[in-house]
This record gives structure tokens, C-alpha cells and sequence, in this order.
């Protein structure tokens, strides 16, 4: 530090010892000015100066750039003072710049990628990267991430759709099992029911329900749940519907495992004498169409463009082409009253349903005058389930679709559904059906890809009665924050959609729910290794 006096002593300046910075200029007035006023302001400043330089030097390695506290006072007023200020603002207002300015700019090619942010902040002090540069490297490597997140997903779904499309081990030992159980066990083979009881399959004082399915642990708990839960399981008629492959093995299990006092008749596709290729002829084209087959049971990937595509909407596509919607199973509930001639009110169920209510109700129900008694899925605290309208199946840019339905017009579910036959008889619902997949087959589907529902929305439009939501709850197999306690409230819980609580995807803490009714303790359950964990 020095002290320069002017010639004429009217002014001291005080600097730096480097002479570059001027600290202080002091002036004197002649008249007014004593050398022991210069000496006692001269030793002031030189106490006082050596703490401004130390709080300045604090401010800036501590970075501190706010401060509320009377013991900050210095820290703030000093850099101020000495003509100091924070740039960070700045700093990040130029580097904010530089960021919106790569946005708009390709990402160079052959741009080396660090595997980890590890790596870059360490390539950035061996390389000295400018900003630009640490900006468009920042830019790359969260591209390159984010498509690596996107492949990941769109590869998971897809392993998805394969693990819910097979057939678990367990369950296919079980119908092995059972099918070897009927060519050797009489008690197996055993009519069902017994001759004494045939009157009662058409008999409308019972409660007849009716179940369509090749999955016999499915069919057991369906059955086994609804008995259970009744409170008059004697009234309860079980009509399950299975395929001539299955059939030996679905009827071995109830003939083995009979739920009494609740009666159960096993019939195989090929029993029914309705079911011929004259009367069923565009579901033989469903099933046998090379376009359809290669559809539902070629690669799935073939075509897709990921990159113009969301997972959300991927998954959609893989659920619409599960093999199951071009089976005569899945298709066989709209022909329940050519089935069934003598019945007049039935309930059909889906086999990834379980019960948990009594359901006598339902045939007290006054449909009034409607075919289909079922849950709307337009209106819901569930967004993701709970939220189905037309426009969510149909093809809407189709000009037979825009004709003929209304985008906005409420879906209802399939799964627990209220079926008055006698009215049934007298609508033309499976004519509409059949010439609305002829359309779709026409036109090479593109007017609808998810199974048997759009047709059905179609074929019973003004046919519908919408039942109360506590009955029939969907969605347990689509997403994993299903709300506990309105699955213990509802009467029927639906696991729709691809994690089935039998596959290693079903959700954990929806597993139980469905678990409570497989008997572990049968021998063949057993020895297929079919556990409860």
C-alpha cells in the first residue's frame, strides 16, 4: 500500500502496491487541514484496510452470495466497497444461452460419449472443454439415454406380451395330468352331473352361470369362488365351455373335485350340435385366414417404427393381437342362446375372474327390457381402466365407423355380464355381429384390432343395461396401484389385462385375492409344482 501527495498538498491518494488500483483519494482543504488530522486519518485507514482485504478474500473462495446475518455485514458491504460483485447470475445466464443455442443445432457426428457423468467431468478437466462444447456433449449423452430408456421399455413390453401369451409349466403339467387321470381313473370319466341331476341344467329356478375357457386352474377358481361366496351355493348351475383338447382334463377335474352342493357340467366345443361351420362360417375365417393368422401369431415387430411410437401405445397393440381373440372360445359367448335354448337368464364370467359376493342379486335385477345387464367403463376413479369410450377401439377415421357410432359414446365390460336370453332371442345381435367382422375382415381390420369387444359394442348398442360399479371391478391385471381396499368392496374382481395372477408378471399384492381359492393341498396341484409363492 502507498500514499501519493499532490504538490500542493490538497489531496492524498492511497493505492495498491502495485500501483494499478486506486483505493482512496482524500481531499484537503488548505485552510482546514492539519498535518495531525493527515497522521490520525492515515493510521485509521491503514488499521481498517487490511480487514476489508480479508473479508473480500472470505467472499470469494466461500462463494457466498447471501447473507441475512449482522455478522455477514462485512461479508456483503465489503466486496461491494472495493467495487466487487457475485457473477454467478451472469454465469448462468450465459451458459442458459449457450444451452438454448445447442438445442436448435444438430448433435456432431462421431461425438465420443462418456459412459457416466463420472467420466465427463473428468474428460472435461483433461480436455478443457469450453462451454459449447461441455453442452452439446451434455446434449448427446441424455439423447442417447433417453433412447436407451425407450428400447428398454419397448423390449420389456414385448417380453410382456410373450411371458402372458404362454402357457405357464405348472398349468400345462396340470392338464396333462388330468388328461391322463380320464383315460385310466373311471371315477375321472364319471358323467357330469349325475343322471338324477340332468333335469336341473335347464331348470330357470337355479342360478346359471356360464364359463368359457381352456385354463383348468382358471376354471377352478372361478367356480370354487363363486360357491364359496354364495349364500345359496345349492341354486348355483355351473355350464363350463371348454375345447376338445382340454375337455378330458377339465371334466377329470370336477369329476375328481366336486364343489357340492353347487352343480357343474363340463361340455367340449364338439358336443354342441349347433356349433357347425354353417352356423359359426366368419369365425372359421377368424381362425383360419393367413392374413389373420399371421397377424395374430407372426412377428410383432416387424413394421414398428419405435421412434414414432409411445410404449403406452405399444402395449395397446400387443394386447390386441394375443392369440386368444381369434379362439371360438373367446368369440363363443354370442352364440350363449342357440347354446343354451331352454335357459332364460344366465351370468357369463370370464375365467381371470374371481368372486367375493354373494350374486343371487343379479337375477332380481330388472334389465328392463335390455339383453346385456354390465358395468359401464366410461366413469371411474380409475383413469387408466375406468376411462373407455368408443373412440378407444374403433378406428374412427374409417368412414364406416364415422357413419355409423359416436366416438364419445360409453364402452361397457366384457367379464361379468347379465344375459337375458328370451329377449336376446328376439334381437338380430348375432347377425349384426357377424356382418359388422366381415367388414373388418374386408377391409383387412382396420377398423377395429382388439378381439371380440368392438364387435360386441357394436351388436348390443341399445341392448345395454348399465349395472352398479361395486359389482364388477376391472383392471387388476393392468396396472400395479389398484386401489386395495375397493378390490375387497367389489362383488367380482376382474384381472383383465396381460399380468394374470397364474403368470410370474401378476402383481404381488394382487396375487392373494385370487390365490385364497387354488386348493394346494390336491395332489395334482402338488406334484405340478403349482405353489403358492
Amino acid at each position: 500500500m502507498q500514499l501519493h501527495f499532490s504538490p500542493s498538498m490538497k489531496s492524498i491518494t492511497i493505492s495498491s502496491s502495485n500501483g494499478f488500483i486506486d483505493l482512496m483519494k482524500i481531499k484537503v482543504a488548505a485552510r482546514h487541514f492539519s498535518y495531525r488530522t493527515l497522521f490520525h486519518t492515515i493510521l485509521i485507514l491503514a488499521f481498517l484496510l487490511p480487514f476489508v482485504f480479508i473479508l473480500t478474500a472470505v467472499v470469494t473462495l466461500e462463494g457466498v452470495n447471501k447473507c441475512s446475518s449482522f455478522d455477514c455485514l462485512g461479508r456483503r458491504l465489503g466486496p461491494r466497497f472495493l467495487g466487487r460483485v457475485d457473477d454467478s447470475g451472469r454465469l448462468v445466464r450465459d451458459f442458459y444461452k449457450i444451452l438454448n443455442q445447442v438445442n436448435t443445432e444438430e448433435t456432431p457426428h462421431g461425438l465420443k460419449l462418456p459412459d457416466s457423468f463420472s467420466q465427463l467431468v473428468s474428460e472435461m478437466k483433461n480436455s478443457h472443454y469450453d462451454a459449447r462444447t461441455f453442452a452439446f456433449m451434455l446434449k448427446a449423452m441424455m439423447e442417447k439415454f433417453e433412447r436407451d430408456i425407450r428400447e428398454s421399455k419397448f423390449t420389456e413390453l414385448m417380453n410382456k406380451h410373450f411371458a402372458a401369451s404362454s402357457i405357464p409349466k405348472g398349468i400345462y403339467c396340470l392338464s396333462l395330468r388330468l388328461t391322463d387321470e380320464y383315460s385310466s381313473n373311471a371315477h375321472a370319466r364319471k358323467q357330469l352331473p349325475p343322471p338324477e341331476l340332468l333335469p336341473v341344467l335347464s331348470d330357470n329356478s337355479y342360478h346359471h352361470f356360464i364359463l368359457s375357457t381352456d385354463n383348468i386352474l382358471a376354471a377352478s377358481v372361478v367356480v370354487a369362488s363363486t360357491v364359496q361366496s354364495s349364500l345359496k351355493p345349492e341354486k348355483i348351475v355351473f355350464h363350463v365351455i371348454t375345447d376338445k383338447k382340454t375337455y378330458a382334463g377339465m371334466h377329470s377335474w370336477f369329476a375328481l373335485n366336486p364343489v357340492f352342493p353347487a352343480i357343474v357340467e363340463v361340455k367340449g366345443v364338439h358336443q354342441f350340435d349347433w356349433l357347425t361351420r354353417e352356423n359359426v362360417p366368419v369365425l372359421e375365417a377368424v381362425e383360419n385366414q393367413n392374413g389373420i393368422r399371421n397377424y395374430y401369431h407372426g412377428n410383432h415387430i416387424a413394421g414398428a417404427n419405435f421412434s414414432d411410437t409411445t410404449p403406452r401405445t405399444f402395449a395397446s397393440k400387443l394386447q390386441a393381437r394375443s392369440p386368444k381373440y381369434i379362439s371360438l372360445l373367446n368369440h363363443l359367448r354370442i352364440y350363449i342362446p342357440e347354446l343354451f335354448p331352454n335357459l332364460d337368464k344366465v351370468v357369463f364370467l370370464d375365467d381371470d375372474v374371481v368372486i367375493q359376493r354373494d350374486l343371487s342379486p343379479l337375477w332380481e335385477i330388472d334389465l328392463g327390457g335390455k339383453v346385456n345387464g354390465a358395468v359401464e367403463t366410461c366413469k371411474g376413479e380409475d383413469e387408466w381402466v375406468m376411462s373407455k369410450h368408443f373412440r378407444n377401439y374403433f378406428n374412427f377415421s374409417h368412414p364406416l365407423i364415422a357413419k355409423n357410432l359416436d366416438a364419445d359414446e360409453c364402452a361397457w365390460a366384457y367379464g361379468m355380464n347379465i344375459f337375458d336370453l328370451s329377449t336376446w332371442r328376439k334381437t338380430n345381435i348375432r347377425e349384426t355381429y357377424h356382418s359388422w367382422l366381415r367388414e373388418n375382415l374386408k377391409s383387412n381390420m382396420t377398423m377395429w384390432k382388439l378381439g371380440t369387444l368392438p364387435p360386441a359394442l357394436i351388436a348390443f348398442k341399445g341392448h345395454v343395461f348399465p349395472i352398479d360399479p361395486s359389482w364388477h371391478m376391472l383392471g387388476l391385471g393392468y396396472q400395479n396401484n389398484t386401489n386395495i381396499e375397493s378390490v375387497k368392496k367389489a362383488a367380482v374382481i376382474h384381472y383383465n389385462g396381460q399380468s394374470k395372477p397364474w403368470l410370474q408378471i401378476g402383481f404381488e399384492h394382487l396375487r392373494p385375492f385370487w390365490t385364497k381359492y387354488v386348493n394346494y393341498s390336491n395332489d395334482f396341484i402338488r406334484n405340478c409344482h403349482i405353489l403358492e409363492s
